[in-house]
């Protein structure tokens, strides 16, 4: 049996930079600020995130959105865009 791949959102790694950049944050500093206690995260976990080469938990997804004030729809969603 093999695995088929599913469809990816090809913008989320772009979309998470964004939001990283504009609120001006290392990623060392995004960690801290998602708040994501007893999730092993790191400044190369940031990295494969905003490279679309790995995809964050849905628990990160939903802490990008609160951060930066907008619903996961607009993460996952290509057709639609982070606000600036």
């Amino acid at each position: 049996m093999g695995r088929s791949t599913r469809a990816r959102p090809k913008q989320l790694g772009g979309k998470l930079r964004q939001i990283r950049v504009t609120l001006g944050l290392t990623q060392l500093e995004m960690i801290k600020a998602l708040g994501m206690k007893g999730a092993r995260l790191h400044p190369s976990n940031i990295s494969e995130f905003e490279s679309n080469r790995r995809e964050p938990s849905l628990l990160v997804l939903l802490r990008y959105a609160r951060i930066a004030g907008v619903s996961t729809d607009v993460l996952i969603d290509d057709k639609l865009n982070v606000p600036k």
